[in-house]
């Protein structure tokens, strides 16, 4: 009986040695083909800018070409769900932002993934959001669009790229903050959106700085305010809300880059070193920069951390306010 149980304890052993050596062996041998980086939204915003220009650097330093896969649709569910349920070899990664891994959940009854389906490798950087209205709608200054809104409950309509995503939770918390009804028309991107404030469709919207700025500076939109802590370099006139009374004011579309959960830690831990390195280098960090991000890199176990803060704050707000997307 106890040379039995000696072999069999030595053959699990054994198995356990070989596995976890299969395990290296696999994470030393990663990357041997393309890697896949989910956006779970469409071409032209600020998830998709922010990893078209760090792809190839991305995949300059792992030796393998990164390729985007935009999957959009039901407030970034579609494509998050997908990388989630991807297997977890280190070959899909994924953009997780304020809407897939923080609104979502408190927004909608039922979300096909859950955010622990996928492991944080860390944070990337944030995008100021920016209040700005078609040029002919009559606001000449942030105070008076904001005194205009608070006298004039339901009169104004402001665009956003969708329900649950970073710029309607932005207004969602102005609105809260001051005491206004601002009537909110989604769409389903922020191209799409910021179409029909130029065209006077619909007379402002929060936009962030990748997919805004460009506007701003063609004059086909007019900056008001910034939803940041400071002003931003790139529109140094523009105040802050803070500025224009509302104390303490802040609001991020903020990116991190995640991967399906069990993902081997030594293939997250050369993630998170190369995402490091990739964002900082001087070229990609000024391109970055000057379309006004905060590039900010991150591990994975501050990413985390930071999640569960913003869940915490934004799903009291969401409640508060009886915020759904069903």
């Amino acid at each position: 009986m106890t040379s039995a149980l000696t072999r069999r304890h030595f053959n699990l052993a054994l198995a356990g040695a070989l596995a976890s050596a299969g395990t290296a062996h696999a994470a030393d041998a990663w990357p041997s083909k393309p890697i896949r980086w989910v956006v779970a939204y469409p071409a032209g915003g600020g998830s998709d800018f922010l990893a078209r220009q760090l792809a190839p650097q991305l995949g300059k330093q792992l030796g393998q070409t990164i390729i985007i896969d935009n999957r959009p649709g039901a407030a970034g569910m579609i494509g998050t769900d997908n990388a989630a349920k991807s297997p977890p070899d280190g070959y899909t990664i994924v953009t997780g932002d304020n809407g897939a891994m923080v609104f979502n959940t408190a927004m909608y009854k039922k979300v096909p993934y859950d955010p622990k389906d996928l492991a944080p490798v860390g944070f990337m950087a944030r995008f100021p959001l920016i209040l700005a209205v078609n040029p002919n709608a009559g606001f000449t200054s942030g105070q008076q669009l904001l005194d205009a809104i608070k006298k004039n409950p339901g009169k104004y309509s402001y665009a956003s790229p969708g329900i649950g995503s970073p710029h309607h939770l932005a207004m969602e918390l102005l609105k809260d903050r001051t005491g206004s009804f601002v009537v909110h028309v989604p769409y389903r991107g922020t191209a799409l959106a910021v179409q029909d404030v130029i065209s006077g469709q619909v007379p402002m919207m929060v936009l962030d700085t990748a997919a805004g700025l460009p506007q701003i500076k063609g004059g086909k939109v007019k900056a008001l305010a910034v939803m940041s802590k400071k002003r931003i370099a790139s529109l140094p006139d523009v105040p802050t809300l803070d500025e224009l009374g509302i104390k303490g004011f802040e609001v991020t579309a903020w990116q991190g880059l995640f991967v399906p959960h069990g993902t081997p830690p030594e293939i997250v831990a050369r993630l998170t070193q190369e995402m490091h390195k990739a964002i900082s280098t001087p070229e990609v960090k000024a391109r970055l920069e000057e379309f006004g991000l905060d590039v900010a890199p991150t591990d994975g176990p501050a990413l985390a951390s930071f999640v569960a803060q913003e869940t915490k704050f934004w799903h009291a707000l969401i409640k508060e306010r009886k915020l759904s997307a069903d």
